[in-house]
């Protein structure tokens, strides 16, 4: 597995395994299932409300604590020093396990610097390998940055073929902070996975538009997180190292960025006054 190496020297999986909007109830399975098709990284949240089931399944899988990665989030309703403490306790607990791979602060809205004060020192003690943001636009990161001794290791932001976040990644790679990708199929949006030029690509390697998309992704050094509840999918998002797209590839997906969010504006007052009054 190709991985990237974060500015603190620790190396995470390029290709990972989300689950975002997997139901409770099916995560466990769904997890393992990923688990054996060979993912190794696995990134949750404390708004999936699933964190219970991806700790069960690395429970249950045998596979050695350290060949995985996983990833879990801080919700805006847990923001502060002390709730950000106590919230990390919980999502452990609910994980099973004894460190944390990467803890982010999922929304940047509440008291985001006295969640970062908190997340620093859980750092410090050892009990998180790295630590980072989501959804930050990068005003937000460099005020983090010059007011903070830890500069984030990730934001994780949307970034896919209609919002390609190109000058954010040259940004954020001047600055020491790796993109990682969430929405990477734009949940299909803009009739992604019949897109003429994805598809016309793939044709020439006999791959799906998704493995395009993925391998896309990759070549550019974005961090990626597909998501899917059906093994066969998982597979196909797994099966993207055997092949390259070529420089004429790449520029002609580049040619299908449309500069903005398929889904919201982390500026909009409407979605932060929305966001903010989401609890879990």
């Amino acid at each position: 597995m190709k991985t990237v190496t974060l500015n603190n020297g620790v190396e995470m999986p390029i290709l990972g395994f989300g689950v975002y909007q997997v139901e409770p109830g099916e995560t466990e399975k769904v997890v393992s299932d990923a688990l054996e098709v060979g993912y190794r990284s696995i990134d949750t949240a404390t708004g999936y409300m699933n964190e219970e089931g991806v700790g069960r399944a690395i429970k249950s899988s045998g596979i050695p604590r350290e060949e995985l990665f996983v990833t879990t989030k801080l919700w805006i309703q847990d923001a502060g020093y002390e709730n950000a403490k106590k919230a990390f306790e919980v999502s452990m607990k609910k994980l099973q396990l004894d460190y944390l791979d990467l803890w982010l602060i999922h929304q940047p809205f509440g008291d985001v610097y006295g969640s970062w004060r908190a997340m620093e020192e859980l750092y410090k003690e050892g009990r998180i390998r790295a630590i980072g943001v989501s959804n930050f636009h990068n005003d937000r990161i460099i005020d983090l940055i010059v007011n903070n001794t830890v500069v984030p290791a990730i934001n994780q932001i949307e970034t896919h073929p209609f919002d390609q976040q190109i000058e954010t990644q040259a940004f954020l790679k001047d600055n020491g902070v790796q993109i990682m990708s969430w929405g990477p199929f734009a949940e299909g949006r803009n009739n992604m996975f019949t897109n003429e030029i994805l598809a016309s690509i793939g044709a020439k390697y006999s791959k799906s538009v998704a493995q395009v998309v993925l391998r896309w992704l990759v070549q550019r050094d974005v961090v990626i997180i597909p998501k899917s509840v059906r093994k066969e999918r998982m597979q196909e998002n797994f099966d993207i190292f055997n092949f390259e797209l070529s420089a004429e590839d790449m520029e002609a997906i580049k040619g299908l960025d449309l500069g903005k969010s398929a889904f919201f504006d982390h500026r909009d007052s409407e979605f932060v006054k929305w966001i903010n009054g989401m609890k879990f």
